[in-house]
């Protein structure tokens, strides 16, 4: 039987409310109360956390944690209309905070607030950003901060073997924490060499699908699938949008585990149909070569291609 996990923002929080809190605000004298639905009819998403808290010198108020993959040219106008929607149900202050977990792509710029000005009218949200790439990885294991044990690899001297090793150990020992692992190797995928990955993380496809960030990925493929199948039909355009996210994420994990591909081998696979990249991307993961990948290919869509492109 497939089992479910939970390996969301919300579930991660809940590892170490407190000490969370604390460390995204900076206030070590906050309590937290409780957790409040953050779902709003018009408003909502996997990675929205509102934590309502005391403060000795704020009073109750709310935590808006807002967790995306990469920074988001929209996420100003969602966080501000969130945020109204947060203060309007619960009647309470509310202090949101965008953290980044991954760079940015070059055509989006980091913001820490929402402005607009229209017939006189200003509206205006300020936030706080924290970039997981700029925060110490010292901090997780000095403060406790278990929510952070997955994201270990993205932060600022996280990429060091010793580090992650702790990490994984730490996730090992704690059955609580164990399923963890899989979002972590996740997150390796995206700075670390293959043999440092194969060698000392494991891999659970099944928890790691239900994993928001994971899943996001696979959307973001959606959506460009989409935006191109418009003309093809509706149908179409969501096979295309499948393709094209499976695409991207085998891709991704060869040249992260065997180095940069040669184009006839990326060319090859952008060419498979969606079940058959899905077959891929589970050899991908266990193979112990680059070689073994492409007699895989072979077998089901003609001749061997050069794996890796020359010195």
């Amino acid at each position: 039987m497939t089992k479910t996990v939970d390996i969301g923002a919300k579930r991660l929080i809940s590892l170490s409310p407190t000490a969370w809190t604390r460390w995204l605000t900076g206030d070590d004298t906050l309590e937290v109360l409780d957790f409040l639905s953050g779902e709003f009819q018009w408003v909502s998403r996997a990675n929205d956390v509102l934590v309502k808290v005391q403060s000795p010198t704020h009073g109750t108020f709310l935590v808006a944690n807002e967790l995306q993959l990469r920074p988001d040219a929209r996420i100003a106008r969602r966080i501000r209309a969130y945020t109204a929607l947060a203060e309007e149900r619960y009647d309470l202050p509310v202090y949101p905070i965008l953290v980044n977990i991954l760079p940015p792509t070059p055509s989006v710029v980091l913001t820490d607030h929402f402005h607009s000005e229209f017939m006189g009218l200003v509206g205006h949200q300020d936030f706080k950003v924290i970039n997981l790439w700029e925060a110490d990885v010292n901090l997780v294991f000095e403060q406790d901060l278990a929510p952070l044990l997955p994201f270990v690899p993205v932060l600022k001297g996280g990429q060091d073997q010793a580090v992650i090793s702790r990490a994984i150990n730490l996730l090992r020992n704690n059955e609580q924490l164990a399923e963890l692992e899989a979002l972590l190797a996740f997150f390796a995928t995206f700075v670390l060499q293959s043999d440092v990955v194969r060698r000392i993380l494991r891999w659970d496809m099944v928890v790691l699908r239900e994993s928001p960030w994971y899943n996001e990925i696979v959307q973001e493929g959606l959506q460009q699938g989409l935006q191109q199948g418009l003309q093809q039909g509706l149908q179409q355009g969501l096979q295309l949008g499948e393709e094209r996210a499976l695409v991207e994420v085998v891709r991704h994990l060869l040249n992260r585990r065997f180095g940069e591909m040669t184009l006839a081998l990326a060319e090859q696979i952008a060419r498979l149909r969606a079940d058959e990249l899905r077959q891929l991307f589970d050899v991908a993961l266990e193979a112990p070569s680059l070689a073994a990948v492409t007699d895989f290919l072979a077998k089901r869509t003609g001749p061997r291609v050069v794996a890796q492109s020359p010195n």
